[in-house]
């Protein structure tokens, strides 16, 4: 009989330290400025992936010395009276510079989570003939110096909206939730990618470094909110010249590889002049190639899956939904991304 009970004690421990979730609710986000809808690409994954959830960015907010905390970058896509995915939910979602929050007095605190409420509102009645969304998401990175306006705003902005609100959550508060606060939110997207500065670790994949991930996630300290997750499908290019940083360019990875030669790993030398995405390219330029692939992605999902308390139902998203991106992957391979987290 001892045997018995000890045999049900560690299948509990066995069951309890089981981390898959029993359901996948599919999303990507759709972070694009100024279109006015999916190209033919972007709609054919839409309909063959079959999101659950689409976090579309309906625009951001920065400080603007003059007039205040003002909306800027504001999406165009799905502009037009209806909603044509039946099935998917889209979450307006809201991006906030941190220096809103480190500026702003308290009354641009109240002023800002009206302000917020009343275009989330405006445009999804305008674009999906609904009266409020199911969930709206606010991203923001804030730190020590701007939580308390931040969480402020948030519960301003939960009790003004009536609905489910979510925020992102970054590794680093993730980790250390008693030095950054817990916001006072239903639940968390944490984003798991920019891990590093992009312009201060030559040698690492500042979009995503699975050592770098292992080092903020652990299963034993369990976030007190429920935690969705996302993960990046996405590139970039950073752009050197004369060993000063130009910026930062979204190309096509067959098209940009063709005038570029390796130097070390993740950099190149450019060997052609040419123009990409509205950036002049020199010959001797270097660039530190960034790509996120397949095996990486993959990688960080087995990370994620030992060392993050999973609830039994949970949202991965993915980032983002553009055509140059999802040209790198297979559907089958982006549909096991998501499958990947019940097994």
């Amino acid at each position: 009989m001892k045997h018995i009970f000890l045999l049900l004690a560690l299948s509990a421990v066995v069951a309890s330290c089981s981390n898959k979730a029993e359901h996948v609710e599919k999303a990507f986000y759709y972070w694009k400025s100024n279109e006015w809808g999916l190209t033919e690409a972007e709609d054919s994954a839409v309909k063959k992936i079959n999101p659950d959830k689409l976090y579309v960015k309906f625009f951001e907010v920065a400080r603007d010395e003059m007039m205040g905390n003002i909306p800027v970058a504001k999406s165009q896509v799905f502009n037009y009276p209806k909603f044509e995915y039946d099935g998917i939910t889209a979450i307006p979602t809201v991006y906030i510079n941190n220096d809103v929050f480190i500026n702003s007095s308290d009354k641009e605190i109240d002023s800002l989570a009206v302000n917020v409420n009343f275009l989330i509102s405006k445009y999804y009645k305008e674009r999906y003939l609904a009266d409020k969304p199911k969930e709206i998401q606010m991203d923001c990175d804030w730190t020590p110096k701007s939580r308390d306006n931040y969480f402020k705003f948030l519960r301003k902005l939960k009790k003004a909206a009536n609905t489910t609100l979510s925020c992102t959550l970054r590794l680093y508060p993730y980790k250390y939730p008693k030095k950054m606060g817990v916001p006072p939110v239903d639940k968390v997207m944490l984003m798991c990618y920019n891990l590093v500065n992009p312009l201060q670790n030559e040698d690492t994949n500042s979009i995503l470094d699975t050592e770098e991930l292992s080092k903020y996630l652990n299963k034993k300290r369990k976030y007190p909110l429920h935690t969705d997750i996302a993960l990046p499908v996405f590139s970039w290019m950073q752009v050197y010249q004369n060993k000063r940083f130009k910026g930062l360019i979204y190309p096509e990875a067959a098209s940009v590889k063709k005038i570029l030669k390796p130097v070390r790993p993740l950099w190149y030398e450019v060997i052609k002049d040419t123009v990409i995405n509205d950036h002049y390219l020199r010959t001797g330029d270097l660039v530190k190639y960034e790509e996120i692939t397949s095996p990486k992605i993959k990688m960080a999902i087995k990370i994620i899956k030992e060392n993050v308390a999973l609830d039994k139902t949970i949202t991965v998203a993915l980032y983002h939904l553009d055509e140059k991106e999802l040209n790198k992957f297979y559907y089958e391979t982006l549909i096991g991304f998501y499958s990947s987290f019940s097994e």
